[in-house]
């Protein structure tokens, strides 16, 4: 069913939004924590009516809606990942992929209809920016995401861990990935741990001056694919406006812990940005830090400009950075198949 326009999502609101709209409504008070382990926690679909007060039930049925974006199409890999195309209430569509791994997913979210990054290496860059999504639109995903599985494959159906990396750039829609992050992780809903949410950035600036202040203590991953400021700029153009140097400056100051650590992804493009000289500068810059990164094999698609490295140019890649006391590891493509893979993502491919 398609989002109703005349009545506010219910997905749109975090606790504290919810209690002070009961507050102000004159509701009791015990009605939105019900509500959040109703459908969060306990993972209905339909509204609650157990152990809510009948105004409360009406007020409820008048004014709130609990519809899902709708699946336009599904996508199964041989290796049992899934990508979702979701069409939303004004008919734009965006992306979203389950990743299985032992037994459990994790869920790729995307965070705007299009980027406005127009990272060179990212199918979604082809796209150009259409919109932001609204809260309701990303905890949507998650959820209609979850319907799916559990109606699908009911063997194999938590989803254990989210990431931002689907489509557009989350800290360039900052306040409705916020609110998503707050409701994922409320203790009255779905409880999921602040290490069990990264969110990832090609590096737009003005989000990570507000992360530190605003953003709840998820992890981070920076995309950074190249410490050379011409290789840089082309893969992320952004990187002309908001230089890698300054970026890693409000980095550095994101604190970490034991569970929580700052990720580099790092894209490797064949006879582009996997040379020696590339993954010394990489392991120089992040020596002694509290980091890891994710070698990313370049992921092809339809009008592409750059090639898939070689296992053996990957793994000499990381050797240096093994050499360099770095940690790191070369991920494991999945979904590849069905364009699902990092950096393959496009609604309107």
């Amino acid at each position: 069913m398609m989002l109703s326009l005349k009545k506010e999502s219910f997905f749109q609101y975090t606790l504290s939004d919810l209690q002070a709209l009961f507050e102000t409504e004159g509701l009791p008070a015990s009605g939105p924590g019900k509500l959040f382990n109703w459908h969060y926690k306990q993972k209905h679909f339909d509204p609650c009516q157990k152990d809510i007060a009948k105004i409360s039930q009406a007020f409820i049925a008048e004014k709130l809606s609990f519809d899902l974006p709708e699946i336009d199409t599904v996508q199964e890999s041989s290796d049992r990942t899934v990508k979702f195309l979701f069409k939303l209430s004004d008919g734009k569509k965006v992306e979203t992929v389950l990743i299985a791994s032992n037994q459990k997913y994790g869920i790729c979210l995307s965070s705007q209809v299009g980027c406005a990054m127009k990272c060179s290496f990212c199918h979604t860059g082809l796209q150009g920016l259409e919109r932001h999504l609204q809260t309701f639109e990303i905890v949507g995903q998650f959820l209609a995401a979850q319907k799916w599985l559990s109606e699908t494959r009911p063997e194999d159906d938590r989803i254990a861990t989210i990431v931002f990396m689907g489509q557009g750039e989350p800290l360039h829609n900052f306040d409705s990935v916020r609110k998503a992050c707050e409701i994922f992780l409320s203790q009255h809903g779905m409880s999921m741990g602040e290490d069990k949410i990264t969110i990832s950035t090609a590096g737009y600036l003005p989000g990570l001056e507000r992360w530190k202040a605003e953003m709840p203590d998820v992890n981070i991953a920076l995309s950074l694919h190249s410490m050379n400021t011409e290789k840089r700029n082309e893969l992320i153009p952004i990187n002309a406006r908001f230089p890698v140097d300054k970026v890693m400056e409000i980095v550095n100051q994101i604190p970490v812990t034991k569970k929580r650590f700052v990720i580099y992804e790092y894209l490797l493009a064949k006879g582009f940005n996997d040379s020696a000289e590339d993954a010394r500068e990489l392991g120089e810059a992040l020596r002694g830090k509290k980091a890891f990164v994710n070698l990313i094999p370049f992921n092809p698609f339809p009008g592409a400009k750059y090639e898939r490295p070689t296992q053996e140019d990957a793994n000499s890649f990381k050797a240096i950075l093994d050499e360099l006391g770095v940690p790191n590891l070369i991920r494991f493509t999945k979904g590849h198949d069905i364009l699902a893979a990092c950096g393959q993502l496009n609604s309107k491919a």
